[in-house]
Protein backbone atom coordinates (compact mmCIF):
# COMPACT_ATOMS: atom_id res chain seq x y z
CA UNK A 1 0.00 0.00 0.00
CA UNK A 2 1.47 3.35 -0.38
CA UNK A 3 2.17 6.15 2.12
CA UNK A 4 2.71 9.64 2.33
CA UNK A 5 6.32 10.84 3.87
CA UNK A 6 6.08 14.58 4.84
CA UNK A 7 8.64 16.49 6.43
CA UNK A 8 6.61 19.43 8.26
CA UNK A 9 7.85 22.97 8.93
CA UNK A 10 7.54 24.98 5.61
CA UNK A 11 5.47 27.85 5.15
CA UNK A 12 3.17 27.55 2.15
CA UNK A 13 3.13 29.79 -1.33
CA UNK A 14 1.66 29.85 -4.36
CA UNK A 15 -1.37 28.85 -6.05
CA UNK A 16 -3.52 25.96 -6.03
CA UNK A 17 -6.48 24.69 -8.49
CA UNK A 18 -9.08 22.70 -6.89
CA UNK A 19 -10.65 20.12 -8.41
CA UNK A 20 -14.17 19.31 -9.16
CA UNK A 21 -16.68 18.06 -6.65
CA UNK A 22 -16.43 14.20 -6.25
CA UNK A 23 -19.91 14.11 -4.01
CA UNK A 24 -21.44 16.69 -6.84
CA UNK A 25 -20.20 14.21 -9.72
CA UNK A 26 -21.21 10.85 -8.35
CA UNK A 27 -24.72 11.72 -8.63
CA UNK A 28 -24.39 12.79 -11.34
CA UNK A 29 -22.53 9.94 -12.98
CA UNK A 30 -25.86 8.19 -12.03
CA UNK A 31 -28.25 10.28 -12.86
CA UNK A 32 -26.68 9.49 -16.65
CA UNK A 33 -28.74 6.22 -16.19
CA UNK A 34 -31.89 8.02 -16.53
CA UNK A 35 -31.49 8.71 -20.83
CA UNK A 36 -30.45 6.39 -23.35
CA UNK A 37 -29.12 9.61 -24.92
CA UNK A 38 -25.10 10.40 -24.51
CA UNK A 39 -24.28 12.82 -21.75
CA UNK A 40 -20.43 14.48 -21.05
CA UNK A 41 -19.75 15.58 -17.61
CA UNK A 42 -16.62 18.35 -17.13
CA UNK A 43 -14.59 19.34 -14.40
CA UNK A 44 -14.49 15.71 -13.09
CA UNK A 45 -12.02 14.72 -10.25
CA UNK A 46 -9.80 11.81 -11.83
CA UNK A 47 -10.84 9.76 -8.04
CA UNK A 48 -10.98 6.13 -7.17
CA UNK A 49 -14.33 6.74 -6.27
CA UNK A 50 -15.56 8.05 -9.57
CA UNK A 51 -13.30 5.19 -11.30
CA UNK A 52 -15.91 2.95 -8.92
CA UNK A 53 -19.03 4.60 -9.75
CA UNK A 54 -17.97 4.16 -13.93
CA UNK A 55 -17.55 0.25 -13.27
CA UNK A 56 -20.83 0.09 -10.91
CA UNK A 57 -22.43 1.74 -14.08
CA UNK A 58 -20.61 -0.54 -16.85
CA UNK A 59 -21.83 -3.27 -14.66
CA UNK A 60 -25.36 -2.46 -15.45
CA UNK A 61 -25.14 -1.57 -18.81
CA UNK A 62 -23.56 1.97 -19.45
CA UNK A 63 -20.92 2.57 -22.48
CA UNK A 64 -18.43 4.92 -20.33
CA UNK A 65 -15.42 6.92 -22.06
CA UNK A 66 -12.55 8.80 -20.53
CA UNK A 67 -11.68 11.45 -22.48
CA UNK A 68 -9.25 14.90 -22.17
CA UNK A 69 -12.13 16.84 -21.34
CA UNK A 70 -14.37 14.63 -19.12
CA UNK A 71 -16.19 11.27 -19.53
CA UNK A 72 -19.40 10.60 -21.68
CA UNK A 73 -21.65 8.13 -20.31
CA UNK A 74 -24.34 6.58 -22.61
CA UNK A 75 -27.07 4.43 -21.18
CA UNK A 76 -28.19 1.39 -23.08
CA UNK A 77 -31.47 0.09 -23.79
CA UNK A 78 -31.35 -3.04 -21.99
CA UNK A 79 -29.96 -2.25 -18.08
CA UNK A 80 -29.38 -4.92 -15.79
CA UNK A 81 -31.25 -4.39 -12.49
CA UNK A 82 -28.54 -5.08 -10.14
CA UNK A 83 -25.69 -3.18 -8.76
CA UNK A 84 -22.98 -6.31 -7.61
CA UNK A 85 -21.51 -6.35 -4.38
CA UNK A 86 -17.64 -6.51 -4.82
CA UNK A 87 -18.43 -2.73 -6.09
CA UNK A 88 -21.07 -1.81 -3.91
CA UNK A 89 -19.05 -2.71 -1.20
CA UNK A 90 -16.26 -0.28 -1.76
CA UNK A 91 -18.53 2.82 -1.80
CA UNK A 92 -21.46 3.72 -0.38
CA UNK A 93 -22.85 6.28 -3.19
CA UNK A 94 -23.15 2.99 -5.42
CA UNK A 95 -26.97 3.10 -3.24
CA UNK A 96 -27.58 6.07 -5.17
CA UNK A 97 -28.55 3.76 -8.89
CA UNK A 98 -31.51 2.41 -7.09
CA UNK A 99 -33.70 5.46 -8.01
CA UNK A 100 -33.37 5.21 -11.55
CA UNK A 101 -33.15 1.74 -12.24
CA UNK A 102 -36.64 1.87 -10.49
CA UNK A 103 -38.45 4.14 -12.55
CA UNK A 104 -36.96 2.96 -16.10
CA UNK A 105 -36.93 -0.53 -15.36
CA UNK A 106 -39.79 -1.53 -12.37
CA UNK A 107 -37.06 -3.11 -10.66
CA UNK A 108 -33.64 -2.79 -8.85
CA UNK A 109 -31.11 -4.94 -6.53
CA UNK A 110 -28.10 -3.98 -4.84
CA UNK A 111 -25.96 -4.82 -2.16
CA UNK A 112 -26.02 -3.08 1.43
CA UNK A 113 -23.20 -0.22 0.66
CA UNK A 114 -19.85 -0.23 2.32
CA UNK A 115 -17.80 3.19 2.22
CA UNK A 116 -15.52 4.78 4.92
CA UNK A 117 -15.77 3.57 8.58
CA UNK A 118 -17.17 6.52 10.50
CA UNK A 119 -21.25 5.56 11.25
CA UNK A 120 -24.09 3.55 10.72
CA UNK A 121 -25.43 5.71 8.19
CA UNK A 122 -28.53 3.15 7.18
CA UNK A 123 -30.20 3.29 4.20
CA UNK A 124 -34.07 3.27 5.69
CA UNK A 125 -34.49 6.99 4.78
CA UNK A 126 -33.96 5.81 1.33
CA UNK A 127 -36.09 3.00 0.97
CA UNK A 128 -39.24 4.62 2.84
CA UNK A 129 -39.28 7.22 0.55
CA UNK A 130 -39.55 4.54 -2.51
CA UNK A 131 -42.35 3.19 -0.54
CA UNK A 132 -44.41 6.40 -0.73
CA UNK A 133 -43.80 6.67 -4.06
CA UNK A 134 -45.46 2.98 -4.51
CA UNK A 135 -42.31 0.41 -4.50
CA UNK A 136 -42.14 -2.91 -2.75
CA UNK A 137 -38.87 -3.04 -0.76
CA UNK A 138 -37.03 -6.31 0.36
CA UNK A 139 -34.05 -7.30 2.09
CA UNK A 140 -32.50 -10.51 1.46
CA UNK A 141 -28.95 -12.33 1.85
CA UNK A 142 -27.62 -8.73 1.48
CA UNK A 143 -29.37 -7.03 -0.91
CA UNK A 144 -31.99 -4.49 -1.43
CA UNK A 145 -34.75 -5.54 -3.88
CA UNK A 146 -37.16 -2.91 -4.90
CA UNK A 147 -39.78 -3.53 -7.42
CA UNK A 148 -43.00 -1.00 -8.51
CA UNK A 149 -45.22 -1.22 -11.71
CA UNK A 150 -45.02 2.72 -11.74
CA UNK A 151 -44.08 5.01 -9.19
CA UNK A 152 -46.50 7.64 -8.32
CA UNK A 153 -45.46 11.36 -6.97
CA UNK A 154 -46.33 12.09 -3.87
CA UNK A 155 -45.61 13.81 -0.15
CA UNK A 156 -42.26 12.53 1.30
CA UNK A 157 -40.87 14.08 4.58
CA UNK A 158 -37.32 13.25 5.89
CA UNK A 159 -36.80 13.05 9.89
CA UNK A 160 -33.08 13.55 8.88
CA UNK A 161 -32.11 15.81 5.85
CA UNK A 162 -30.27 13.31 4.06
CA UNK A 163 -27.90 13.61 1.17
CA UNK A 164 -27.91 10.67 -0.46
CA UNK A 165 -31.64 9.79 0.15
CA UNK A 166 -32.78 13.07 -1.27
CA UNK A 167 -30.63 12.74 -4.31
CA UNK A 168 -31.93 9.10 -4.58
CA UNK A 169 -35.50 10.38 -4.46
CA UNK A 170 -34.92 13.22 -6.31
CA UNK A 171 -33.53 10.94 -9.35
CA UNK A 172 -36.66 8.32 -9.34
CA UNK A 173 -39.00 11.21 -8.74
CA UNK A 174 -37.88 13.01 -12.33
CA UNK A 175 -39.93 10.34 -14.17
CA UNK A 176 -42.42 9.44 -11.68
CA UNK A 177 -46.25 10.11 -12.78
CA UNK A 178 -47.56 13.02 -10.99
CA UNK A 179 -45.95 15.79 -8.55
CA UNK A 180 -43.51 14.96 -5.78
CA UNK A 181 -43.03 17.00 -2.74
CA UNK A 182 -39.44 16.33 -0.48
CA UNK A 183 -39.82 17.98 2.65
CA UNK A 184 -37.19 18.66 5.15
CA UNK A 185 -34.79 18.08 2.20
CA UNK A 186 -30.72 18.26 2.23
CA UNK A 187 -29.78 21.28 1.03
CA UNK A 188 -26.14 21.22 0.08
CA UNK A 189 -24.95 22.57 -3.26
CA UNK A 190 -23.97 19.07 -4.39
CA UNK A 191 -28.19 18.47 -4.47
CA UNK A 192 -28.50 21.92 -6.16
CA UNK A 193 -25.56 20.68 -8.81
CA UNK A 194 -27.74 17.39 -9.29
CA UNK A 195 -30.94 19.35 -10.11
CA UNK A 196 -29.20 22.17 -12.48
CA UNK A 197 -27.52 18.59 -14.21
CA UNK A 198 -31.63 17.36 -14.33
CA UNK A 199 -32.71 20.49 -16.19
CA UNK A 200 -30.76 20.52 -17.96
CA UNK A 201 -31.73 16.58 -19.00
CA UNK A 202 -35.64 18.43 -19.16
CA UNK A 203 -36.74 17.53 -15.77
CA UNK A 204 -38.52 19.63 -14.27
CA UNK A 205 -36.90 20.35 -10.28
CA UNK A 206 -37.42 23.56 -8.31
CA UNK A 207 -36.80 24.46 -4.82
CA UNK A 208 -33.13 22.95 -4.77
CA UNK A 209 -30.73 24.46 -1.94
CA UNK A 210 -33.93 25.00 -0.24
CA UNK A 211 -36.09 22.30 2.33
CA UNK A 212 -38.52 21.82 0.01
CA UNK A 213 -37.80 20.67 -3.18
CA UNK A 214 -41.08 19.93 -5.88
CA UNK A 215 -40.57 18.07 -9.06
CA UNK A 216 -43.43 17.41 -11.78
CA UNK A 217 -42.72 13.56 -13.32
CA UNK A 218 -41.88 14.43 -17.24
CA UNK A 219 -42.47 10.99 -19.64
CA UNK A 220 -38.48 11.00 -20.70
CA UNK A 221 -34.93 12.69 -20.49
CA UNK A 222 -32.61 13.44 -22.62
CA UNK A 223 -28.61 13.69 -22.68
CA UNK A 224 -26.64 16.97 -22.23
CA UNK A 225 -23.41 18.67 -21.11
CA UNK A 226 -22.41 19.59 -17.65
CA UNK A 227 -19.46 20.78 -15.67
CA UNK A 228 -19.47 19.95 -12.40
CA UNK A 229 -18.75 22.37 -9.28
CA UNK A 230 -15.57 22.51 -7.66
CA UNK A 231 -15.07 20.65 -4.49
CA UNK A 232 -15.67 22.76 -1.69
CA UNK A 233 -13.95 20.29 1.24
CA UNK A 234 -11.08 20.31 -0.92
CA UNK A 235 -11.28 24.26 -1.07
CA UNK A 236 -11.44 23.94 2.70
CA UNK A 237 -8.56 21.85 3.26
CA UNK A 238 -6.36 23.83 1.40
CA UNK A 239 -7.66 27.37 3.11
CA UNK A 240 -6.50 25.33 6.70
CA UNK A 241 -3.19 23.97 4.87
CA UNK A 242 -2.62 27.24 4.21
CA UNK A 243 -3.76 28.57 7.73
CA UNK A 244 -1.71 25.79 9.51
CA UNK A 245 1.87 27.05 7.90
CA UNK A 246 1.55 30.32 8.26
CA UNK A 247 1.85 30.74 4.50
CA UNK A 248 -0.15 32.56 1.85
CA UNK A 249 -1.53 30.80 -1.02
CA UNK A 250 -4.05 31.98 -3.88
CA UNK A 251 -6.57 29.02 -5.08
CA UNK A 252 -8.48 29.24 -8.20
CA UNK A 253 -11.66 27.29 -9.67
CA UNK A 254 -13.25 27.78 -6.14
CA UNK A 255 -16.90 29.02 -4.73
CA UNK A 256 -16.28 30.59 -1.02
CA UNK A 257 -20.10 30.88 -1.17
CA UNK A 258 -20.29 27.28 -0.79
CA UNK A 259 -18.62 27.64 2.57
CA UNK A 260 -20.35 30.14 4.37
CA UNK A 261 -19.87 28.39 8.13
CA UNK A 262 -16.50 27.55 7.56
CA UNK A 263 -14.91 30.47 6.38
CA UNK A 264 -17.43 32.37 9.26
CA UNK A 265 -15.18 30.43 12.12
CA UNK A 266 -11.97 30.90 9.83
CA UNK A 267 -12.52 34.50 10.22
CA UNK A 268 -13.31 34.14 14.15
CA UNK A 269 -10.07 32.75 14.57
CA UNK A 270 -7.88 35.24 12.66
CA UNK A 271 -7.50 33.69 9.30
CA UNK A 272 -7.67 35.83 6.44
CA UNK A 273 -9.57 34.93 3.29
CA UNK A 274 -10.37 37.76 0.54
CA UNK A 275 -12.31 36.93 -2.21
CA UNK A 276 -10.18 37.81 -5.78
CA UNK A 277 -12.42 38.42 -8.79
CA UNK A 278 -10.71 34.91 -10.19
CA UNK A 279 -9.25 33.81 -6.99
CA UNK A 280 -9.16 33.55 -3.31
CA UNK A 281 -6.09 35.08 -1.49
CA UNK A 282 -5.50 32.94 2.17
CA UNK A 283 -3.23 34.71 4.72
CA UNK A 284 -2.41 32.25 7.38
CA UNK A 285 0.30 34.34 8.99
CA UNK A 286 -2.28 36.29 12.03
CA UNK A 287 -2.46 34.64 15.60
CA UNK A 288 -4.90 32.21 15.69
CA UNK A 289 -7.48 32.20 18.36
CA UNK A 290 -9.40 29.07 19.90
CA UNK A 291 -12.96 28.11 18.20
CA UNK A 292 -16.35 26.39 19.51
CA UNK A 293 -17.50 24.37 16.39
CA UNK A 294 -20.60 22.07 16.34
CA UNK A 295 -20.80 20.09 13.32
CA UNK A 296 -24.82 20.39 11.53
CA UNK A 297 -26.67 19.40 8.36
CA UNK A 298 -25.72 22.19 5.59
CA UNK A 299 -25.68 25.02 5.76
CA UNK A 300 -23.91 24.40 8.76
CA UNK A 301 -20.52 23.88 9.66
CA UNK A 302 -19.52 20.32 7.56
CA UNK A 303 -18.97 17.06 9.46
CA UNK A 304 -16.47 16.82 6.60
CA UNK A 305 -14.61 19.45 7.67
CA UNK A 306 -14.03 18.89 11.19
CA UNK A 307 -11.74 17.03 11.21
CA UNK A 308 -9.41 19.65 9.39
CA UNK A 309 -9.99 22.38 11.19
CA UNK A 310 -9.20 20.09 14.35
CA UNK A 311 -5.73 19.67 13.08
CA UNK A 312 -5.11 23.47 13.00
CA UNK A 313 -6.74 23.87 16.55
CA UNK A 314 -4.41 21.29 17.69
CA UNK A 315 -1.45 24.27 17.24
CA UNK A 316 -3.78 27.06 18.33
CA UNK A 317 -3.24 28.54 21.59
CA UNK A 318 -6.37 28.09 24.38
CA UNK A 319 -9.24 25.19 24.27
CA UNK A 320 -11.04 24.37 21.53
CA UNK A 321 -14.75 22.93 21.52
CA UNK A 322 -15.60 20.09 18.83
CA UNK A 323 -19.25 18.53 18.88
CA UNK A 324 -20.05 16.14 16.05
CA UNK A 325 -23.81 15.83 15.59
CA UNK A 326 -23.55 13.76 12.48
CA UNK A 327 -21.28 10.69 12.73
CA UNK A 328 -21.08 8.66 15.78
CA UNK A 329 -17.41 7.63 14.85
CA UNK A 330 -16.04 10.58 13.09
CA UNK A 331 -13.08 11.33 15.97
CA UNK A 332 -11.38 8.31 14.88
CA UNK A 333 -8.27 11.13 13.42
CA UNK A 334 -8.13 11.82 17.80
CA UNK A 335 -5.74 9.03 18.66
CA UNK A 336 -3.18 9.73 15.55
CA UNK A 337 -2.96 12.97 16.28
CA UNK A 338 -2.15 12.36 20.06
CA UNK A 339 0.60 10.41 18.49
CA UNK A 340 2.17 13.59 17.66
CA UNK A 341 1.73 15.50 20.62
CA UNK A 342 -1.93 16.58 20.38
CA UNK A 343 -3.44 17.48 23.91
CA UNK A 344 -7.32 16.18 23.04
CA UNK A 345 -9.82 14.98 25.24
CA UNK A 346 -13.04 13.12 24.63
CA UNK A 347 -16.32 12.92 26.11
CA UNK A 348 -18.93 10.91 23.86
CA UNK A 349 -19.53 13.12 21.09
CA UNK A 350 -17.65 16.16 22.41
CA UNK A 351 -14.06 16.79 21.86
CA UNK A 352 -11.63 19.20 23.91
CA UNK A 353 -8.48 20.63 22.08
CA UNK A 354 -5.93 22.09 24.08
CA UNK A 355 -3.11 23.55 21.49
CA UNK A 356 0.16 23.07 21.87
CA UNK A 357 3.61 24.71 20.42
CA UNK A 358 4.58 21.82 18.47
CA UNK A 359 3.44 19.06 17.18
CA UNK A 360 5.80 16.23 16.42
CA UNK A 361 6.20 13.86 13.17
CA UNK A 362 5.17 10.35 13.84
CA UNK A 363 4.06 7.27 11.99
CA UNK A 364 0.38 7.43 12.20
CA UNK A 365 -2.55 5.64 9.97
CA UNK A 366 -5.26 6.75 7.98
CA UNK A 367 -8.59 5.32 9.14
CA UNK A 368 -11.35 7.32 6.91
CA UNK A 369 -11.33 10.35 3.77
CA UNK A 370 -10.96 13.63 5.97
CA UNK A 371 -9.06 11.93 8.68
CA UNK A 372 -6.35 11.18 6.02
CA UNK A 373 -6.71 15.27 4.93
CA UNK A 374 -6.31 15.72 8.87
CA UNK A 375 -3.19 13.93 9.64
CA UNK A 376 -1.53 15.59 6.19
CA UNK A 377 -2.14 19.05 7.48
CA UNK A 378 -0.80 17.78 11.19
CA UNK A 379 2.00 16.67 9.41
CA UNK A 380 2.79 19.64 7.35
CA UNK A 381 3.20 21.59 10.33
CA UNK A 382 5.29 19.09 12.57
CA UNK A 383 8.44 18.81 13.44
CA UNK A 384 10.46 16.14 12.16
CA UNK A 385 8.68 13.98 9.87
CA UNK A 386 5.65 12.17 9.77
CA UNK A 387 4.57 9.06 7.97
CA UNK A 388 0.74 7.93 6.72
CA UNK A 389 -0.29 4.39 6.22
CA UNK A 390 -2.96 3.29 4.36
CA UNK A 391 -3.38 6.83 2.07
CA UNK A 392 -5.98 4.67 0.10
CA UNK A 393 -8.72 6.64 1.85
CA UNK A 394 -7.55 9.54 1.20
CA UNK A 395 -7.01 9.05 -3.07
CA UNK A 396 -11.05 8.41 -2.82
CA UNK A 397 -11.44 12.50 -1.97
CA UNK A 398 -9.01 14.34 -2.91
CA UNK A 399 -6.83 14.34 -6.44
CA UNK A 400 -2.99 14.23 -6.24
CA UNK A 401 -3.16 16.21 -3.24
CA UNK A 402 0.62 15.47 -2.49
CA UNK A 403 1.63 16.81 -6.43
CA UNK A 404 -1.01 20.31 -5.02
CA UNK A 405 1.00 20.22 -1.96
CA UNK A 406 4.46 20.20 -3.04
CA UNK A 407 4.04 22.66 -5.78
CA UNK A 408 3.05 24.98 -3.08
CA UNK A 409 6.52 24.27 -1.25
CA UNK A 410 5.84 21.22 1.12
CA UNK A 411 7.85 18.66 1.17
CA UNK A 412 5.77 15.50 0.55
CA UNK A 413 6.33 12.81 -1.15
CA UNK A 414 4.66 9.34 -1.71
CA UNK A 415 6.07 6.36 -1.37
CA UNK A 416 4.60 3.08 -3.43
Amino acid sequence: MDRIVITGGRKLKGEVIISGSKNAALPIQVATLLTDERCLLTNVPRLRDIYTMNEVLKAIGSEVKETTAGFSFQSKPKQKKVAPYELVKTMRASVLVVGPLLVRLGEAKVALPGGCAIGQRPINIHLDGFKKLGAKVEIKEGYVHLKAKKLIGTKITFGFPSVGATENLMMAAVLSEGRTIIENAAREPEIVDLADFLVKMGAQVSGAGSGVIKINGVKELHGCEHRVIPDRIETGTFIIASAITGGEIKIRNARLDHLDALIDKLNQTGVKIEKKEDYILVDGTSKLSPLEIETMPYPGFPTDMQAQVMSLMCVTPGTSIFTENIFENRFMHVSELQRMGAEIGLKGNVAFVKGVKNLSGAPVMATDLRASAALVLAGLVAKGETDISRIYHLDRGYEQIEVKLAKLGAKIKRIK
